[in-house]
């Protein structure tokens, strides 16, 4: 059974004390069949050329500053994944194409905060690849390479955020307050050109999207989605919204294709 594909609003630490994001991520992977191993893109980490981390159990790489302690604290000791890194490696090498290993290199938060609340028991391999660019249609083509896995039992993630503006958060209506009106229109027009499978104009994003300079002035946190989608060209139709909502007016909002 070919396995489904992710794309996740992973939030910033704090966002796993919101017990409705946690269980709506819970809820997610309990209606999914226990993948063999999980291939998560977070928007934390560029790397070029293309690298894999976390082929084997190191600790995790806090990538964030000034939080309280406990942020600080959380462990996720999932298996590294070794024999998905070597698949990796065939599917994306080519000649002028390397691909990298950084092993010492540990889980960031975009990939262990979403996937303690979906396994917290931490008992399923998980490599973490690098993004080598932000452009989507590059991106999309990795997607696509990686698309046999999935027949595999593995599961793809992107991890980002469908808005992401920190300078522009809605901070003063606290988490559950109202999103700003260029959140909700990205978040709608993301919604709708999935729901057409209108990849030209997901492609294409910051010219066809309303507001998509100010919903990602930098595009490091929807470029994930890329990844997902090349994964799951052939399960677009199935697209379905699992998670959606704002968090201090960033959109949550995040898919299961396939």
């Amino acid at each position: 059974m070919t396995t489904p594909v992710l794309y996740l609003s992973h939030g910033a630490p704090p966002l796993a004390d919101d017990r409705v994001w946690t269980a709506e991520l819970a809820a997610v992977s309990a209606g999914l069949a226990k993948p063999t191993a999980i291939l998560i893109v977070s928007a934390h980490w560029e790397a070029a050329p293309l690298t894999l981390a976390a082929t084997e159990t190191v600790p995790l790489f806090y990538d964030f500053w000034g939080f309280p302690d406990r942020y600080y604290e959380v462990q996720y000791a999932a298996p590294g994944a070794p024999s998905l890194a070597a698949q990796v490696l065939k599917l994306l090498s080519a000649p002028g194409t390397p691909v990298y290993d950084d092993p010492s290199r540990g889980l960031d938060h975009g990939a262990y905060v979403p996937l303690k609340e979906m396994y917290p028991d931490a008992d399923i391999p998980v490599l973490q690849v690098s993004m080598p660019t932000l452009d989507p249609a590059k991106l999309f083509e990795i997607g696509r390479k990686l698309a046999p896995l999935r027949d595999q039992g593995v599961l793809i993630i992107g991890s980002g955020f469908t808005t992401h503006n920190l300078s522009a958060m809605s901070m003063s209506g606290g988490p559950d307050g109202p999103a700003p009106s260029w959140s909700i229109e990205f978040d709608d027009w993301a919604q709708r050109a999935l729901a057409a499978q209108d990849l030209d104009s997901l492609i294409d994003f910051l010219h066809k999207a309303p507001a998509a300079g100010i919903a990602h002035p930098r595009t490091e946190h929807f470029a994930p989605l890329f990844v997902s989608l090349g994964a799951a060209e052939k399960s677009l139709g199935s697209a379905s919204t699992v998670v959606d909502g704002f968090w201090y007016g960033l959109s949550k909002r995040s898919w299961q294709i396939g």
